[in-house]
């Protein structure tokens, strides 16, 4: 089976939502879609489901045009934030409740309900109802609701956002075990860079209605094709700076001049903004072949396994954020250096187009502050 928005346009009172997607989903995928709020997400996801229809454009399964079609003619299962359970029925008939209205018989009622149970790790709460439930058993109720359908396609829309962050951590472990065992198509929405690459699978970057880029979710990462996607694929933000190339000499905005070594060497003369997130950039004193920048300690958050040091550049009157693991107990207005490896950095050209990268992996691509439940956030000039 396969699922397609063509050239889908979707506008609310006047206001694009969707702008011109297109998109195709196989069977047996998982697909992140990553995008801040307002983003599409839940457009898109109501758009594959048919509780809107496109202003413009088709909706495809398998080819055939089910853009009219109503929600009740497709295969789909969904979960949304909120736990969406009967609170009056058992686990047990919170799961079977889609099967019974398949009328399904009471054999393969009750062999379907213990799979999902099994799947889900319910077992031991089958007699429980909703409320005798933490909130991760709540929302692993909801889910095996939807995967016993045997739904094609199943949407989940920010399912772990209301969880504390012990919760979340404990489903996202187990989504891709339980996203295999299914053989549906998933779409997974979420605001969270971490999320994404947890999951793995295909990554979808959304802003404003419109796709950036999709592909799989560590290429993504790597490799962001534009300096917005690489904004949507970053948290905290993307510490960003702008330089000049003029001569085998690079000059940081701010005054910092250094040899264009590393990835520099390679470009042409002229302007470029380079990006790079918080665990590429690093404190320390006089290190060869890298790029130093006299900042100041704005504040620093200690997560416990990491640090996250905020800086300020008086130079350029610019903040950026490094990550550094272990506990680093800096005082507000300390001065430090931020250092910089050209080889470890994008570099995006004036239309904001990716125009040189890392060749390898980073050595530290998922620290562990992007899986804390409120990472820092700074603003980056």
């Amino acid at each position: 089976m396969s699922v397609t928005l063509d050239h889908v346009i979707r506008t609310i009172d006047g206001v694009p939502a969707i702008r011109d997607v297109s998109l195709t989903l196989e069977r047996g995928t998982l697909n992140v879609l990553l995008g801040p709020t307002l983003a599409g997400k839940t457009s898109i996801m109501r758009l594959f489901a048919g509780l809107d229809k496109p202003t413009s454009g088709r909706v495809l399964v398998d080819g055939r045009d089910v853009t009219g079609a109503d929600v009740r003619q497709r295969s789909v299962a969904m979960v949304y934030q909120q736990f969406i359970n009967y609170p009056s029925l058992s686990v047990y008939e919170n799961i079977a409740s889609p099967l019974r209205v398949q009328g399904q018989p009471r054999a393969e009622i009750e062999k379907r309900v213990a799979e999902a149970a099994r799947l889900l790790r319910l077992e031991p709460y089958l007699e429980r109802t909703p409320l005798q439930l933490s909130g991760g058993q709540q929302q692993r109720t909801a889910i095996a609701r939807a995967l016993v359908k045997g739904a094609d396609l199943v949407l989940l829309d920010e399912p772990l956002a209301n969880l504390d962050y012990k919760l979340r951590e404990e489903l996202r472990a187990e989504l891709p075990r339980i996203f295999e065992a299914s053989g549906a198509i998933f779409v997974y929405a979420t605001t969270e860079p971490s999320e994404a690459l947890l999951l793995g699978g295909r990554t979808i970057c959304m802003w404003e209605g419109e796709v950036l880029q999709a592909g799989a979710t560590p290429t993504v990462y790597r490799h962001p094709d534009t300096l917005r996607v690489a904004q949507v694929f970053s948290d905290p933000p993307l510490n960003l700076v702008r330089i000049e190339k003029r001569s085998g000499q690079v000059t940081y905005a701010g005054g910092v001049t250094a040899p264009a070594s590393g990835l520099y060497a390679k470009l042409g003369d002229g302007a470029y903004r380079v990006g790079f997130r918080a665990h590429q950039l690093e404190i320390a004193n006089g290190v060869a072949g890298r790029h130093a920048f006299p900042s100041t300690v704005a504040v620093t958050e200690i997560t416990g396994s990491e640090s996250f040091v905020h800086l300020h550049r008086h130079d350029a009157d610019a903040n950026w954020v490094a990550v550094l693991h272990g506990v680093h107990e800096f005082e507000p207005g300390q001065a430090l250096e931020a250092v910089l490896d050209p080889d470890n950095v994008f570099v995006f050209d004036a239309a904001g187009r990716l125009v040189a990268a890392p060749a390898v992996a980073f050595s530290s691509e998922v620290h562990g502050g992007s899986r804390q439940e409120n990472p820092p956030r700074n603003s980056s000039n």
